[in-house]
């Protein structure tokens, strides 16, 4: 039987690099066996990994977070269950379990703040605008930025398209998988236009024509945030939050905001609803909502004991039903995710 350490340069190979996970996926990978558990369970063999060694594994990461944690509990899942299914092993011997994650919090610019940080931005430089536009009215993430071509700029229709993403100079496609089409704000557009040059295909250089790095990224945010009395963080996600955030505070459709975002699940955009000027307490029960809207009892109630619905109320406009279950086949062929858009009436 093989030990975990003889096990993973299959696994790396037969399933990491064959299943075409991201440059920084794999680099994660890579980190959280070295650092965790090849430490831990390397000479141990596949089938003696139990539950009592994932408790232990626990408590050696108690002053870990809880999202490090679940990672590497997530990796050594991922180990097992492919080695059963490899038939290195009969079965997993472990159940694993992640620890229960709390709702989590995000910060954003004002509109204050974030108009303050722009008009910044633009003192200190063409490159410091752009980036600070591209993730603050367009959404784009650090690679995304980065990776960002003159070819996917469309100035006709004022339209960009992001395809790509960067991660330390390997390419690949964005989070998630999916291209998308974001529209250029009218400062955006202008700022991009101006900003034309003959350095190479992408948008972004260093001011002495090298290639951008993440860690220039970040030199530009912290000067741009210095200079305008913000507190210095350097982390470029935050121009992102204020994008989603300011499209739910304008009252965009949940939907939308998934779509401009490149948000893979509905259930990360709905992390910045609570920030619509219509949202609703959260002790408003959804089918009542349904109800005065005016779909009737029947739209969302079968008969009692038939289906379970989880459902968030998300604006006085907007119901996402996020899953639906029920003892025999749902009503509904295609009802475990599902949008309804009640009349704002």
């Amino acid at each position: 039987m093989a030990t975990l350490e003889q096990f993973v340069p299959r696994f790396l190979e037969g399933y990491v690099q064959a299943n075409r996970q991201k440059p920084s996926a794999v680099n994660g990978t890579q980190s959280i066996l070295r650092k965790h558990l090849l430490p831990m369970f390397g000479q141990k063999r596949l089938d003696q990994i139990d539950d009592e060694d994932i408790q232990r594994l626990k408590g050696k990461l108690r002053n870990r977070s809880v999202k490090t944690v679940n990672n590497v509990l997530t990796v050594l899942s991922t180990i097992l269950k492919v080695a059963a299914k490899w038939k290195v092993t009969e079965r997993m011997h472990a159940q694993i379990e992640s620890l229960k994650v709390p709702p989590p919090g995000f910060s954003f610019y004002e509109f204050d703040e974030y108009e303050a940080l722009v008009e910044t931005a633009e003192r200190c430089g063409p490159e410091v605008l752009i980036a600070v536009l591209l993730g603050g009215d367009a959404g784009l993430r650090m690679g995304e930025m980065i990776a960002l071509e003159q070819s996917d700029l469309d100035f006709r229709r004022r339209l960009l398209t992001v395809s790509r993403s960067d991660w330390h100079g390997q390419v690949t496609s964005p989070k998630g998988g999916r291209s998308r089409q974001v529209p250029m704000t009218e400062k955006l557009a202008a700022a991009l236009s101006a900003h034309r040059h003959l350095r190479g295909p992408r948008v972004l250089y260093r001011q002495s024509g090298e290639p951008l790095s993440q860690q220039t990224l970040r030199t530009w945010l912290s000067t741009a945030q210095k200079r305008a009395g913000l507190p210095v963080k350097g982390a470029l996600h935050m121009l992102r939050r204020t994008f989603c955030s300011h499209l739910a505070m304008r009252n965009a459709p949940p939907l939308a905001i998934q779509q401009l975002a490149g948000h893979t699940s509905l259930r990360t955009t709905l992390r910045y609803m609570h920030l619509s000027p219509e949202s609703l307490p959260t002790d408003v029960c959804p089918t009542e909502l349904a109800d005065l809207a005016g779909f009737g009892s029947g739209s969302l109630r079968p008969r009692p004991g038939r289906m379970a619905i989880s459902a968030e109320v998300v604006s006085r406009r907007t119901l996402i039903v996020l899953s639906t279950s029920r003892k025999s086949q749902p009503r509904w062929p295609n009802a475990r995710t599902c949008s309804l858009f009640l009349s704002s009436d």
